[in-house]
């Protein structure tokens, strides 16, 4: 007998979400374990089209509707009810470069994707998928009869185009990674990712913004800007387009330029998509970017009619998010979730919903912590060093911490006082991590402190072995989405309460970044993302020193990445990390979730005792904002980067109801 079984997330929560794909999955599941199978079978019904698309088809300058569509296109159920065509979802995006909010709205079209109620991977564009018993390769079967946004099919070829020639180029890829990977293409339909190591979470990230290069890549479009595929006109094309050479032309037309925020996908209005809408006046700086319905997008209702129901979505270009406060207490945003969406701002946004004509809706986050304090355990000075990476000198630092002030000055008493660990809802949830040492206790703090640096200056302060004052500089964001000044400021007073000199350092973000890269910190701030059973296993930054976020040993984080041209030098950390680290390897390699669980759990137990960083507060509820002309959005919904929001809740099947004239 074949040995296979459906690659399914236990449920991990009993939150349900409507909105969900109407499609059913036939699965055949055996004794053994290893493959996965998802097939869709679901019947087809009559197609119809937006009134729009019904003219152009009239004039014939459009394809019938039963020409556009795949022979399967992917059935949506309304949240609530069956949509009508027409009018223009109205949103913003705050300086300029806010690409991730195209992503959230209407960017995720993966091969894959996460259900509305984020418990598990489900076919997107592709229709079905497996994998194998050593997470090695997996196959996808794209659906027949899909066709880019310009009419031109998309096929087995284009992933092939993105894997060999995109990926693969040292010139135009962006390397290729920790696991390297390779295509076996079977036919215009099937293909088989083939990677160099196991990856039992290779799914998951198919699913997260990862997965979204798969399908971005055109090759009928974007082949005439390679050298390899145009030998006779692309130094006229470099020319006419006035970049430097084919490299910057290929990125301009449908790439992405290093150290800008330009991606082609809300630049280029010529660049076909498989998204619902199309690009019609571009993120160029302007005061919006404007895209329209997708006349060859493969979605449809259980009633027929293709999706998307609204017409087009028009992101009005702020610079600063005040304008966009204004916008929304005005009801000028229809559905909208970045920026404004703070702790500060919902009493102002709730006093003001009557006469902006919105609503509040609720997220789950799935954030384990608003702000993370992470100590440099890998300091570059060794007198420092030994003192940041001192399990107690942490422990009382932490103990210092007044966590419930902030919460009741900041955070208007929403929160609770929690460290860096996953919430309550996941399989390996370790409540020991999540609470120990949040006690406010200053003399304890005191009483341990004084174990460690006894002696002080005539002001009070700590001295270090050599005779000199303990300064622990804290940097922290000046400004964006994440800046938690305020909170830091008083996190340095309780500190300077015990004797320990902390400064805060509120700086611009992208001098944060450069100093915790070259590992130049005393001490950094983020907030602890990835509290949810996905987002633990996808980014564990603060649970082990994952990547170069782990703030609180990047040098560590480094050696385990193998990045030996890093900003700073790489270095192998403890035998506790190190095990951390060949656990983590192991939850890899399989993709058995209840082993996945297993292993996370005794990764965990490990970071209890690490005790890596200092966390503050485990956020209350979220919150977006949804205009009263707006129907089909869930409340409440999933709230995480790896889990779009609020992309996965199904955009395209939101609609827009005038009030009566």
């Amino acid at each position: 007998m074949q040995e296979s079984q459906i690659i399914r997330q236990k449920t991990l929560s009993r939150r349900r979400f409507a909105g969900t794909l109407a499609t059913t999955f036939a699965v055949t599941t055996f004794a053994g374990g290893g493959r996965a199978v998802a097939q869709e079978s679901t019947p087809v019904p009559a197609l119809s089209e937006s009134p729009i698309f019904a003219e152009q088809v009239a004039a014939g300058t459009l394809p019938p509707v039963e020409e556009r569509l795949p022979k399967n296109p992917l059935v949506v159920q309304p949240h609530t009810e069956i949509g009508t065509y027409g009018g223009t979802w109205r949103t913003a995006t705050v300086g300029g470069s806010d690409n991730a909010w195209g992503l959230r709205t209407i960017g995720y079209e993966y091969l894959v994707r996460w259900d509305p109620e984020w418990t598990e991977v489900i076919p997107n564009l592709a229709a079905s998928f497996e994998a194998s018993a050593d997470a090695t390769r997996y196959t996808f079967t794209l659906r027949e009869g899909l066709r880019w946004s310009d009419g031109e099919p998309f096929t087995t070829a284009d992933i092939e185009f993105y894997i060999n020639d995109i990926y693969s180029d040292p010139e135009i890829g962006t390397g290729l990674g920790s696991n390297p990977r390779t295509i076996e293409v079977q036919d215009e339909l099937t293909f088989t990712i083939v990677l160099e190591r196991p990856d039992g979470l290779f799914l998951f990230n198919m699913a997260s913004p990862d997965g979204r290069p798969y399908t971005l890549y055109p090759k009928h479009y974007l082949s005439q800007f390679m050298k390899k595929y145009n030998t006779t006109n692309l130094d006229q094309l470099v020319e006419e387009a006035g970049v430097a050479d084919w490299i910057e032309l290929f990125r301009t037309k449908g790439g992405t330029i290093p150290g800008t925020p330009y991606d082609a996908s809300w630049q280029n209005t010529e660049l076909p998509n498989l998204l619902a809408y199309t690009l019609v006046e571009p993120a160029d700086g302007g005061t919006r970017m404007l895209v329209q319905r997708n006349p060859y997008y493969w979605k449809i209702d259980p009633e027929g009619n293709q999706l998307p129901y609204i017409d087009a979505v028009d992101y009005a270009n702020l610079q600063d998010a005040e304008v966009l406060l204004l916008k929304a207490l005005n009801g000028e945003l229809d559905v909208h979730y970045r920026h404004i969406v703070t702790t500060i701002n919902k009493p102002v946004l709730a006093d003001g919903r009557e006469e902006g004509n919105y609503q509040l809706y609720d997220t789950i986050r799935g954030d384990m912590n608003d702000v993370m304090v992470a100590l440099n355990r890998t300091h570059k000075d060794p007198l420092t060093r030994e003192i940041l990476d001192n399990h107690d000198f942490r422990v009382a630092l932490s103990h210092a911490i007044n966590r419930q002030e902030i919460i009741d000055t900041v955070y208007t008493s929403q929160g609770e006082p929690w460290q860096g660990a996953p919430l309550p809802d996941t399989t390996f949830f370790n409540e020991t991590l999540a609470k120990q040492y949040t006690e406010y206790d200053p003399d304890l703090a005191i009483e341990m402190l004084d174990q460690i640096l006894p002696e002080k200056d005539s002001d009070g302060w700590r001295l270090r072995s050599d005779g000199s004052p303990l300064v622990i500089l804290i940097d922290v964001a000046s400004g964006g989405v994440f800046a938690p000044v305020d909170q830091i400021n008083l996190v340095a007073g309780y500190w300077q309460a015990v004797g320990v000199q902390a400064q805060v350092n509120a700086i611009d973000r992208s001098l944060l970044y450069s100093r915790k890269a070259a590992n130049d910190h005393d001490a950094a701030v983020w907030y602890g993302n990835a509290g949810s059973q996905f987002g633990a296993y996808i980014d564990p930054r603060w649970y082990f020193p994952f990547t170069s976020e782990s703030l609180y040993a990047v040098t560590w984080a480094y050696w385990y990445q193998e990045l030996t041209e890093s900003q700073a030098p790489p270095e192998e950390p403890p035998e506790a990390v190190k095990q951390q680290i060949e656990l983590y390897k192991q939850l890899q390699g399989t993709p058995d979730t209840e082993e996945q669980s297993r292993l996370f759990s005794e990764l965990l137990a490990i970071a209890q005792e690490q005790f890596h960083a200092i966390g503050i507060v485990k956020p209350g509820p979220g919150y977006g904002i949804v205009h009263n002309r707006m129907v089909n959005v869930p409340n409440p919904m999933p709230e995480e980067y790896i889990w779009p929001t609020p992309a996965p809740s199904n955009p395209e099947q939101y609609f827009i109801r005038e009030p009566p004239a």
